[in-house]
């Protein structure tokens, strides 16, 4: 929760964004920090793997959505469709991956 807060916070910084993107595009700093978030969310989380993909996906989904709409208020950014696309699109591809790894480990009798 403190590395979400994080993003949203330096994310409302006036010229942070702009800033940023002399290192990276918009889609690159999204999918990052959200693949991030969604490994923690699965990793933290209890349950199979199959339980975890789902709770991971749908959480990042709804951070991107504060996210986006925080932005909407912000005179100087906007929310963005797309943004929270590209969010729920790389929560989606860590959980999936993750659920693989997981999946295929063998247990240890």
């Amino acid at each position: 929760m403190a590395l979400f807060a994080l993003i949203v916070v330096v994310g409302s910084i006036p010229g942070a964004r702009a800033d940023a993107a002399e290192v990276a595009s918009g889609i690159v700093l999204h999918s990052t920090a959200y693949a991030v978030l969604a490994f923690l969310v699965f990793t933290g989380s209890r349950g199979t793997p199959t339980q975890r993909v789902p709770k991971a996906v749908l959480t990042i989904a709804a951070m991107g959505a504060i996210d986006e709409f925080v932005q909407s208020f912000l005179p100087y950014r906007h929310g963005a469709l797309s943004d929270w696309l590209v969010d729920c699109s790389a929560a989606l591809l860590t959980a999936t991956l993750l659920w693989v790894l997981w999946s295929s480990r063998k247990v240890a009798a």
